[in-house]
């Protein structure tokens, strides 16, 4: 009796073991994940960050996070906040689940400590003085003049741009309504590497803008802000 006994456990688990071959069923890799439990970095990002900030952390509408600059600029603690909470009247939206989205603070985590890992590139900025990340905005006339030491050759004067150059409107009533005051800084200071816009070290040659006028610099900007976004803009000349 006892062999019979032990040869049909013997056998149920045989049979049991043998289910995950069965045809028609889902290979481990295939098997649906719950969405709190997906940690790939590449499906992280791709489902919630690609749209803005490019395939490859490039070439989005938003700033780039591959650029070793903004990524020492920004601590993990920076990049944890806006990612939990986002931006309060940009298109930066709150991904944490306590904020209202769609990730646990673990793949919040997961995505800061691989963009890190794969973008940051501590060599590429060693020794490079950075202003702090954040700071209060500056002297509005200061900033005028900073602009146009720093600024004006690409921007132009007022900032609407430079006939023949590719570079935009950075006073345009659209874009200064969907960018926050840290997102101008943030560019100020980092530039846009992924399209040719020098950060604040300027153009080669160029004299590095100081904190004093970075935050001036951002000041003006933020003067240009139209007082009712999406309003009809007078034309430019």
């Amino acid at each position: 009796m006892r062999r019979v006994a032990g040869a049909l456990v013997a056998a149920t688990l045989a049979l049991l073991a043998g289910c995950d071959s069965l045809p028609g069923r889902p290979t481990p890799d295939q098997r649906y994940v719950r969405p709190e439990q997906v940690t790939d970095f590449a499906t992280l990002y791709g489902q919630n960050c690609s749209g803005c900030h490019g395939a490859d952390g490039r070439l989005g509408p938003a700033h780039p996070l591959n650029d070793p600059l903004y990524l020492a600029l920004a601590d993990d603690a920076d990049l944890i906040r806006v990612t939990s909470r986002g931006v309060a009247g940009t298109t930066m939206p709150a991904f944490a689940l306590s904020a209202g989205g769609t990730l646990t603070d673990a793949q919040i985590a997961a995505l800061v400590r691989e963009m890190r890992a794969r973008w940051a590139r501590p060599l590429d900025v060693a020794g490079v003085s950075l202003p702090a990340y954040a700071a209060p905005l500056g002297d509005v006339q200061r900033g005028a003049a900073a602009y146009a030491q720093a600024c004006a050759s690409c921007h132009g004067a007022e900032g609407a741009g430079v006939a023949g150059k590719a570079k935009g409107s950075i006073v345009d009533g659209s874009y200064l309504a969907l960018v926050s005051d840290q997102g101008l800084r943030t560019t100020v200071i980092a530039g846009r590497n992924d399209l040719g816009m020098p950060d604040f070290r300027g153009a080669a040659g160029g004299a590095p803008l100081t904190a004093t006028q970075v935050a001036d610099v951002v000041a003006w900007l933020a003067a240009q802000r139209p007082a009712f976004p999406g309003s009809p803009y007078p034309e430019t000349n």
